[in-house]
């Protein structure tokens, strides 16, 4: 199967999220049952295609519920004997958990595919990403980015609010006012920490 190689987080760098991220639960079909059988379980679950494992969980590739009924009747084979083994499609794309959500979104336009399967380093099947995932997880990122231009001005607004403060004794003071800016406790306990270093 395809793939792309490469290579977290949302706090500390937005833009650099991974697969892993934003995840989807996806239920397989494992490579030892009966055509009929995978028929039946793609049927029930309403869907045309479907990720396929083996015992230890590792992606062998996928199922197309078409694909099946085409060659399995079409052969005169019995459904109900004949493996899924030699109808499962081994050249569909993947991506790795760790990759980026940006590198797994490239992945799939030059593949022109509205889902793929994700899978560890090991080949083992861990959930499914699709496209509209990806839509959702780039409208956040953009919603982000003036939030976080914002508030970094304020930061140095602030932060250069109480730097030019030359008594020791209105620090504290110029901090309890610095939350009105909207700057969060964390970041006002690490401007106190660097402020301390001067006084």
């Amino acid at each position: 199967m395809e793939q792309i190689n490469t290579n977290h987080s949302w706090g500390a760098n937005f833009e650099a999220r991974t697969v892993k991220d934003i995840i989807e639960p996806v239920e397989s079909i494992f490579n030892n049952i009966s055509v009929k059988a995978a028929l039946e379980e793609m049927q029930a679950r309403a869907i045309d295609s479907s990720p396929v494992i083996d015992q230890r969980g590792e992606l062998l590739g996928t199922l197309s519920k078409n694909k099946m009924n085409r060659e399995v009747g079409g052969l005169g084979h019995d459904p109900k004997t004949e493996p899924v083994e030699a109808h499962i499609e081994k050249n569909n794309p993947y991506c790795f958990d760790d990759q980026t959500v940006a590198e797994a979104e490239q992945m799939m336009l030059n593949a022109k595919v509205g889902e793929v399967p994700v899978v560890t380093r090991e080949k083992l099947l861990v959930g499914t990403i699709n496209i509209e995932a990806i839509a959702q997880e780039n409208r956040r990122r953009n919603a982000w980015k003036p939030l976080k231009s914002r508030a970094w001005e304020r930061h140095n607004r602030v932060f250069d609010t109480v730097y030019s403060t030359t008594s020791n004794q209105r620090i504290p003071q110029k901090l309890n006012d610095a939350v009105t800016e909207g700057l969060t406790c964390t970041a006002l306990g690490q401007i106190h920490r660097i402020l301390r270093r001067f006084f």
